[in-house]
């Protein structure tokens, strides 16, 4: 990672935007960003608009039809999970372990914490239902948010035409006829194109297990493996579905499938 984003490195050599942009990117959005609502998955479709459960508001957008399948499957799994060992918000309020976790996510950055928005921390977790929305908006983003960015990058960026990493002169400034030797000028050139295709195949590689088989086992608690099991169980019968929906897709969404997506970020 640190070579993708280090100065005169991938991003700087195959990017209009480079590293710095990229950058300010990121900090804007961070600055933006709410557990709440962008971690939140049915928030997000809300406030963006595309919510729904038949397909008939934005058809064809798999990405919501399948990734709701994956929230609601973590969320069932981690409220019995977090049922199983808080069963009085008592429990919770007594446990100093996860009221500093909460502290930590909010407290600001310059005074070294995580400092993000729309946790539903005010000074302590009491109920569960706050700490099924955090561990559920946490579990999302590291699986299926990851692989709905992460895997399909290759699939995108390998063909220029569909979307160059860097283009060439200054955008249009009027409908006039281009010719193709127009627009095969703005392209990168073909070293430029190999990076990207190279970097962009690695990255879209897979470096984890699978959604819900750990790559260590921390759990042996009876009741907790017994939840995971259902957790396992769910994700097959998704992962049934997804492959139904996809023998009619054209072209196929096959990136959130439970079997693809992974237990975790890794790049």
């Amino acid at each position: 990672l640190e070579l993708l984003v280090a100065p005169n490195g991938w991003v700087d050599k195959t990017m209009n935007i480079g590293i710095k942009g990229m950058f300010n990117l990121i900090a804007r959005g961070l600055n933006r960003w709410r557990m709440d609502v962008h971690g939140t998955l049915p928030e997000d479709l809300k406030k963006r608009g595309v919510y729904c459960l038949n397909g008939k508001i934005l058809p064809g957008y798999f990405f919501r039809d399948d990734a709701l399948l994956l929230y609601d499957a973590i969320k069932n799994y981690v409220t019995k999970y977090i049922n199983l060992y808080y069963d009085s918000p008592e429990k919770i309020e007594k446990d100093w372990e996860i009221q500093n976790f909460g502290r930590e996510l909010t407290l600001s950055r310059e005074e070294g914490g995580c400092g993000l928005l729309g946790v539903p921390f005010d000074g302590k977790f009491d109920k569960p239902e706050q700490l099924i929305m955090v561990f559920t908006s946490i579990i999302y983003t590291c699986s299926v948010a990851h692989a709905s960015t992460n895997f399909p990058q290759y699939d995108e960026y390998a063909f220029p035409p569909n979307y160059p990493a860097s283009m060439n002169g200054v955008p249009p400034k009027d409908k006039s006829s281009l010719t193709e030797a127009d627009i095969l000028s703005t392209l990168p050139d073909k070293k430029t194109t190999l990076d990207v295709m190279t970097v962009t195949k690695i990255l879209s590689d897979r470096g984890t297990k699978s959604l819900g088989d750990f790559e260590v086992q921390y759990i042996f608690d009876p009741d907790a493996k017994r939840i995971v099991q259902e957790f396992r169980e769910e994700l097959r019968e998704i992962s049934k579905t997804i492959k139904r929906r996809n023998e009619h897709r054209n072209p196929k969404y096959e990136w959130l499938d439970p079997e693809v997506v992974p237990n975790s970020i890794s790049i």
